[in-house]
């Protein structure tokens, strides 16, 4: 009996640590790790539906924001105030462009991908201000690489 019993909350145990949800650390920086100045880090997240994404407000004077036109169709959008650390717990399948909404224009950007890019070539056709656009087409670039390596 105390066998079974054991077996039995074992099995509780491992089932619950299955379906927990992941949480991914996302920097806002004044100067990123490879040198590049006004960076979100990394730039590129890939999660799961129901996985939390944490933006950590490293350096002052930067905020965390979803860009409205490349969230998917019912997908959270937030807007974390200037300062302070914010924490995102994405549903939807989809790509989200986020964004210091101070720095937009230098490039302060990036994408989590939850899940299948849905809303892939929705995201794709937004248009950005100065560096964002470049770094958003460097994005979409090492998204598409790694879904052709995983094929």
């Amino acid at each position: 009996m105390v066998r079974s019993f054991l077996a039995g909350a074992l099995g509780a145990v491992l089932t619950v640590g299955a379906v927990q949800a992941a949480e991914v650390q996302v920097k806002t920086l004044n100067r990123g790790s490879d040198g590049g100045l006004m960076v979100i880090e990394p730039a590129l997240v890939r999660i799961a539906p129901g996985d939390t994404v944490h933006f950590v407000a490293t350096d002052k004077g930067h905020n965390v924001e979803s860009i409205p036109a490349m969230t998917p169709e019912g997908g959270v959008q937030f807007t974390g105030p200037m300062n302070q650390d914010v924490s995102v717990t994405f549903d939807k399948p989809g790509i989200y462009g986020v964004r210091c909404k101070p720095h937009y224009g230098m490039g302060m950007v990036g994408m989590v991908v939850v899940g299948d890019p849905v809303n892939e070539d929705a995201a794709k056709a937004i248009t950005h201000p100065g560096r964002a656009k470049q770094i958003f087409g460097a994005l979409f670039d090492k998204l598409d690489a790694t879904k052709t390596a995983a094929n």
